[in-house]
């Protein structure tokens, strides 16, 4: 009997710890179908997700790299997809892009690109942003296929890239494992936290981007107004030492709670009861994807892909990002005194999900894309949005 041969799919990824797009890549993995596609793993660092990969059994490499075009690497990654005999590559974010560009080349392999968030973005420095635009222009014309996973992510790309092209594959969440109905062995006082108060919770980088010490400086004002909330904050980043120092200086310890970042992040969001993402900058947020999942009640900066989410005052606030601290500290309160209006912001931001984010639909998109560069003339992609004359091949 013949069997066919599976599709060997090297996705490629810059860091092995868990952000945005290596949750991402982890869904899709989970979610691709393994009687048609074969998943391998490069990542340019190590990190839980390499250990969650090789539980799942999935071949993973780590060549080490934390640079974009890092050509001293390019070589390392070309004998590794070589020795890897894949059908094509998918590439998520600007590091792993300009690194496996080459060895696509060389080895005349398709690339698909996922940009999940530009690296360029208007709070950089003039000269920086314009080589980096210049990085993503390069990227982008070699991929052969560029998806973006937002509709405001296409837009930027427009903007700023003369002819760029690409299909818009919005990020998904495992419903099964992001499901508030789920028992969760995780409780507020294994968190260190109190169990009697209104619990709001960051789960991101400590970085300018996300804006925690803005969001800390708010919640020390809604404190004023409302002693009985709470702050969780998890996540690590440069701006974390500032963030320990700055809660000891205002003697807030008893009132913001500060952890290192952690992987059981269901049930950390089991314990919370609002989810605070006050971002500058977003391509479409996955933290924010997974606590809508949850039927958490949404604060959140009202920036590119986050509006494609969030639909202020249906399923969560949208503040504005030029008055943060205060409109903030406004939402807080708000929500803090209106249990009603938190349950029925969850209900919709869990429906949201479900109906237009969820894993197995990205997936299957994706998959679609991987047949069509594979088997250009199958049937099976006679239903795709998009045909290859369409692609920047």
């Amino acid at each position: 009997m013949h069997v066919t041969p599976k599709i060997k799919v090297l996705q490629c990824i810059r860091q092995g710890k868990i952000g945005g797009g290596e949750s991402h890549l982890l869904s899709l993995v989970e979610n691709m179908d393994r009687t048609v596609f074969e998943p391998v793993v490069l990542s340019f660092t190590d990190g839980p997700m390499i250990d969650r990969l090789q539980a799942l059994n999935v071949t993973t490499k780590v060549i080490y790299t934390e640079k974009p075009f890092d050509f001293t690497k390019w070589r390392a990654v070309r004998n590794f997809v070589e020795e890897s005999d894949v059908h094509l590559i998918h590439a998520h974010g600007t590091r792993a892009g300009s690194n496996i560009l080459w060895a696509a080349k060389q080895l005349k392999l398709p690339l698909v690109y996922t940009i999940h968030g530009w690296s360029f973005h208007q709070d950089q420095n003039v000269l920086v942003k314009k080589i980096r635009v210049m990085g993503e222009k390069y990227i982008t014309r070699k991929a052969t296929v560029n998806i973006s996973v937002s509709a405001s992510n296409q837009q930027t790309g427009f903007k700023h890239i003369p002819g760029f092209r690409s299909t818009v594959i919005n990020n998904g969440i495992d419903t099964v494992k992001f499901n508030p109905d789920n028992d969760f062995a995780l409780t507020r006082a294994s968190l260190g936290v109190p169990a009697d108060k209104t619990l709001f919770l960051f789960i991101a980088r400590f970085t300018f981007q996300k804006q925690p010490l803005a969001l800390m400086a708010a919640f020390k004002e809604a404190l004023a107004a409302n002693p009985d909330i709470h702050l969780l904050m998890v996540g690590d980043g440069e701006q974390k030492e500032k963030a320990l120092e700055w809660l000891k200086t205002e003697n807030l310890e008893k009132h913001i709670t500060l952890l290192p970042f952690r992987q059981d992040v269901p049930g950390i969001l089991a314990c919370a009861d609002v989810f605070v993402l006050p971002s500058l900058w977003e391509g479409l947020p996955i933290g924010l994807l997974e606590a809508m999942a949850m039927r958490k009640t949404i604060i959140a900066t009202d920036v590119d892909g986050t509006k494609e989410i969030i639909k202020d005052h249906e399923n969560g606030i949208l503040v504005d990002t030029q008055h943060m601290v205060p409109a903030l500290t406004k939402a807080i309160l708000q929500l803090a005194g209106d249990e009603a209006l938190r349950i029925k912001f969850a209900n919709a931001a869990r429906h949201t999900v479900e109906s237009r984010f969820n894993a197995r639909q990205m997936t299957t998109e994706i998959e679609k894309i991987y047949q069509q560069l594979v088997n250009p003339h199958s049937l099976v992609n006679k239903t795709a949005p998009w045909n290859l004359k369409e692609l920047p091949i």
